[in-house]
């Protein structure tokens, strides 16, 4: 909302307060001021000129030489390229040493040939937007009225001088959206009263109802309907200082009939439209939802294809307007106009707010009945209006009105003690301060007691509950007037918890190993529901789905991973690397609400590792998964207690699908997805695994101890064994930690063989074992000893031989 502090001052006494002081004391009450913005700044030189003579440049087709009086003692000549200047005209002039827009100076010129000692303007070239200047001057200079002074200030003249307050508004202070809206919000801040326009209309001996009829077939959208009659109008230009107001308000000039109607609009708040009576076509006005694929074309020369939920004004046959909206193309005032029926309603918002969004109409008259008008200026808005049709449109105002009127819409009345209001806010305001404040805002107050009993005016339809008035006393009293305390209590600093820092540290260990974090459903379908599940429980469906694909909580994230990793593929992703932390949920008794578990999941598929420069290229195996969990397992200090186990679950590998352990207990699974549920899914390899983050988080971790860098050197022995192939590389490793005691400090696995000279059922598995005493060297006896008891455990508990 765009409010002039010149035009304020007539509604409200400015005087004392700037532009700007007015503008934070507005903001500090409530309503925020975005700026203040005065249209001239910076400019000045630009005065008012009368052309006494203008003829064609002697050697330009396209230019004028013009004698320009400026109010000086001789006129200047001024060369003009404008298509429509002429003599006789009053044109805006910037002066020899004038500044323009942009910084832009006039100087003395000579154009070919000719002197030019200042330039003609266009409201354009004055700083004024195009889509704000009037179609008949849009191409070219603007003429002013014949009563202006030459020598005057243009800049004033034309309303630049003025300092434009831009109102943020938020939906609910529908209120401001209008200048004594406004007026009352400043008067209420300043402790001032508001002055309304004066409105006196005088009315002719004929009867609007003898030209105009008024029937309203649909009242809930259209409960209060007024139409009154001005003949003899003589359709032309505004005064130019209406066309000022409604151009630093953001609105085109068009007439003076139209001006008319969005001056008021502005001034009270209150959209209205005026009708050409004689291109209506009938006596009646019907008002009534509009049928099914019934067209009408609307002031915009568009048809539109109207429907049931629209609200239509129809000359009794065809719709005229677009209730609330816009015009129709068949009864606009145009310039052999004469007759005009002024229309002045309360529509439905919501029936407005449906038409508005379904042609695209977003109008200053649409954005107000959206939001609310005021039932009680309607009536005030019309007879203003014809008042002003007559005044200077040289009208003639028909005795009375044609109105429908079915409208009930009484004041709120709120009660509210005086303990209500000091609690909520914090203060101690007494009860004739609170008083004080709900006579400024101009609301009717009793007092009973302690108790306030508020009578809220139909212009402040946000105001509904005690709130709302605990909240106008706040604001009216001053924010920056309560005063401020800090918490009673006993100050804690913030902190996470273990289970939240472990959290966080696993998410950035994967996001650190290249994974992208994903969230996805915690629904899915009956079918997905079932899959990649270890705990053998219904899964729980909901009462009231969605869909049937978001039917049932999940007891796997893995599914739903595996769905982004489809949308990316379908998408030209081949390598997708994903996790989510999320919950499962796990059923319990009919009665009871599901076991909610945390599981840690990822999926990755496609390259790891792409160096084209060297022509390398790793793809996504059982390993690179293997080894980003237990980057996560040492991040969070359970590594020592991780164990992998063959296992065959549903939806995986039979071949290339673990178990994880932790401390001897299943905690989740890794492995490739089955090569048929991949292709379900409609995607390559692709490597998964999923653990219970409860078991991760609440797992118990030793302290961390440090140990001294060995002084001695370690000794290390490779064996290979000869083993039955079932038997579990795992398994052997167990053995041999069991027996190498504490001498033996790592073991790895470095070689798996099963080649034309293994015997049948046979393969070799060759560990690489490490011994070393940190407080003395070992001696080959040492080692020795050690290294047997290993390779006798071997042989008895697994059957291994060494290979010779």
């Amino acid at each position: 909302m765009f409010v002039s502090y010149k035009w304020l001052q007539e509604y409200v006494d400015l005087s004392g307060i700037s532009a700007a002081e007015l503008a934070d004391k507005i903001t500090l009450s409530g309503i925020e001021v975005d700026s203040v913005e005065k249209k001239s700044e910076g400019l000045k030189g630009v005065v008012i000129g009368h052309v006494l003579e203008c003829e064609q440049h002697p050697n330009a087709d396209k230019l004028n030489k013009c004698l320009v009086d400026i109010g000086q003692e001789a006129p200047v000549q001024i060369i003009c390229g404008a298509p429509n200047v002429g003599k006789d005209q009053k044109v805006a002039v910037a002066t020899v040493g004038a500044v323009l827009p942009g910084n832009f100076k006039i100087k003395r010129a000579k154009l070919r040939g000719e002197e030019s000692h200042g330039m003609i303007c266009s409201l354009q070239e004055l700083g004024i937007e195009s889509k704000l200047v009037a179609k008949e001057y849009a191409t070219g200079i603007f003429n002013f009225p014949e009563d202006a002074v030459v020598g005057e200030d243009a800049l004033a003249a034309l309303g630049l001088d003025d300092e434009i307050l831009e109102l943020d508004l938020t939906p609910n202070r529908s209120d401001a959206m209008s200048m004594i809206g406004v007026a009352y919000e400043v008067a209420a801040i300043l402790g001032r009263e508001v002055k309304w326009p004066q409105v006196n209309v005088s009315e002719s001996t004929e009867k609007a109802s003898d030209y105009i009829s008024v029937k309203v077939e649909a009242p809930k959208d259209n409960p209060l309907y007024i139409a009154k009659v001005v003949k003899g109008v003589k359709i032309g230009p505004s005064p130019l200082w209406m066309q000022t107001r409604l151009m630093n308000a953001g609105i085109r000039p068009h007439n003076n009939v139209v001006d008319i109607t969005n001056y008021i609009l502005l001034e009270y708040g209150q959209p209205l439209h005026a009708f050409d009576y004689d291109r209506l076509g009938s006596k009646d006005l019907v008002i009534r939802r509009a049928n099914d694929g019934e067209k009408m074309k609307t002031l915009d020369e568009t048809e539109r294809t109207l429907s049931s939920d629209h609200l239509v004004i129809t000359n009794g046959k065809d719709p005229v307007a677009l209730a609330g909206v816009m015009g129709g193309a068949n009864s606009e005032v145009v310039e052999d106009t004469t007759t005009v029926i002024i229309e002045a309603a309360y529509f439905n918002g919501a029936v407005v707010r449906k038409a508005s969004k379904d042609h695209g109409l977003r109008s200053e008259s649409s954005a107000r009945f959206e939001k609310g008008v005021d039932p009680e200026r309607v009536r005030l808005a019309g007879e203003r209006a014809a008042e002003l049709m007559a005044e200077y449109a040289g009208g003639m105002v028909l005795e009375g009105s044609v109105e429908f009127n079915e409208i009930r819409m009484e004041p709120a009345v709120i009660s509210i003690t005086l303990d209500k209001i000091n609690t909520s806010i914090g203060t101690t305001i007494s009860s004739q301060e609170i008083v004080d404040i709900f006579n400024a805002l101009q609301f009717d107050v009793k007092v009973e007691g302690e108790t306030f009993i508020v009578t809220i005016p139909t212009r402040r339809g946000d105001i509904t509950i005690e709130a709302d008035l605990v909240e106008e006393v706040a604001r009216l009293y001053g924010y920056d007037n309560i005063p401020s305390t800090l918490p009673v209590g006993t100050p804690t600093a913030g902190a996470l918890t273990d289970y939240q820092q472990k959290r966080r540290v696993v998410r950035h260990t994967l996001e650190g190993a290249g994974l992208y974090q994903a969230t996805t459903y915690s629904l899915t379908s009956p079918e997905k529901a079932a899959q990649f599940t270890t705990e053998k429980r219904d899964s729980i469906t909901l009462a009231m789905p969605m869909s049937e694909e978001r039917s049932q909580l999940r007891l796997s994230i893995i599914p739903q991973l595996l769905e982004v990793v489809k949308y990316n593929n379908a998408r030209q992703m081949d390598s997708v690397a994903l996790y989510e932390i999320g919950s499962t949920f796990l059923k319990k008794d009919d009665n009871e609400l599901p076991e909610e578990i945390e599981y840690v999941a990822g999926a990755i598929t496609g390259l790891w590792e792409a160096n084209p420069w060297q022509g390398e290229k790793k793809p996504v195996d059982f390993y690179v998964a293997k080894g980003i969990i237990e980057a996560v397992f040492e991040a969070i200090g359970v590594l020592d207690g991780v164990e992998y186990r063959q296992a065959m679950i549903p939806n995986m590998h039979p071949g290339r699908t673990a178990e994880v352990l932790l401390h001897g207990e299943v905690i989740g699974f890794i492995g490739q997805v089955h090569p048929s549920t991949q292709k379900d899914y409609d995607i390559k390899e692709t490597y998964v695994f999923e653990l219970s983050f409860k078991a991760l988080a609440e797992a118990n971790v030793a302290p961390i101890a440090y140990q001294m860098i060995p002084r001695f050197p370690s000794v290390t022995r490779d064996i290979a064994l000869v083993v039955d192939k079932d038997k579990e590389a795992g398994q052997l490793q167990q053995i041999i930690i069991e027996a190498g005691g504490d001498l033996l400090k790592e073991i790895h696995l470095f070689d798996l063989y099963e080649g034309e000279h293994m015997e049948e059922g046979k393969k070799s598995l060759a560990f690489s074992l490490k011994y070393f005493d940190p407080a003395r060297t070992l001696t080959d006896e040492d080692i020795t000893k050690a290294h047997d008891k290993v390779l006798e455990a071997v042989k008895e508990k697994a059957g291994a031989v060494l290979r010779g």
